[in-house]
């Protein structure tokens, strides 16, 4: 199975790409990339699992249980230096996105309960963190971190400058080992500026059961079951990715390749 995945002209509901465990083969993390045009409306609800939505660009009204949010979003693309718009919607809670213009929608999902209430996610509280030195300096906005609520779920977004690296030195979290690291799956969805360009991403684990070297392009999706993902943008195109990650535990803590290990301890 490859791990890329391309996204496909809109069907009908105007999505065009649908990641669900049982297409990734995995347990977790379900990702959904819709396109409203201005007026459409896209509603969901799933007994089982948990929602984030994230208003990637566009502007909308978003609908939770008895909950609505008016207006919400207002970026022009991803790599404009705002937060998005974003709403948790708990398991089991009916849902609905409304488009008051283009709207570029990320459904991030993962297993739930219905435990937590339906909120819209304050943009002035996505914290935002400059990750690293150099080329391998990285710009990280956190929409749904391990310290707010939800039952499994980790989103966050991040830009990658031209020519430089991300995800960096290598690193993975497939393993639960208490104070070490924790096993989580992970999705990385790809836009490039200009959208013309592409960027590399490798994943590959210690043992090489699985060693790609994967182009991405503009609206991809790369899938991260296990092992170590670095992401490195050439000369010219910053990279945007959303990442989506779920496991068994919610906390995310890693382990650097200890063959690269050396670049973050010199730093």
């Amino acid at each position: 199975m490859t791990l890329r995945v391309r996204p496909h002209a809109p069907d009908a509901t105007g999505c065009v790409l649908d990641i669900t465990p049982d297409s990734a083969g995995w347990q977790h993390v379900g990702f959904k990339m819709v396109v409203l045009a201005p007026g459409q409306p896209l509603a969901g609800r799933d007994d089982g699992r948990e929602t984030c939505l994230v208003i990637l660009s566009g502007v909308a009204d978003i609908v939770a249980g008895t909950h609505r949010w008016t207006g919400q979003g207002g970026r022009a693309s991803v790599f404009e230096d705002r937060p998005p718009a974003a709403a948790y919607v708990p398991a089991g809670t009916a849902w609905c996105v409304e488009a008051g213009s283009r709207v570029e929608l990320a459904i991030c999902t993962a297993p739930g309960e219905d435990g937590l209430p339906p909120r819209l996610i304050d943009p002035a509280a996505m914290s935002r963190e400059v990750r690293g030195q150099g080329t391998n300096q990285r710009f990280v906005r956190n929409i749904l971190p391990e310290t707010e609520p939800a039952c499994g779920l980790l989103v966050v977004e991040v830009i990658t400058p031209g020519g430089h690296w991300s995800s960096y030195p290598p690193h993975k979290h497939d393993r639960d080992t208490p104070g070490e690291e924790t096993m989580l799956e992970e999705t990385y969805y790809h836009r490039l500026d200009p959208p013309q360009g592409f960027a590399f991403q490798r994943v590959y684990t210690d043992d090489r059961s699985i060693d790609e070297a994967i182009a991405v392009e503009d609206g991809d999706v790369v899938m991260v079951p296990r092992g170590y993902h670095p992401v490195g943008a050439p000369h010219g195109y910053d990279l945007y990715y959303l990442n989506v990650m779920a496991g068994p535990r919610r906390q995310w803590m890693f382990r650097n390749d200890p063959a690269h290990d050396w670049i973050v301890r010199r730093a």
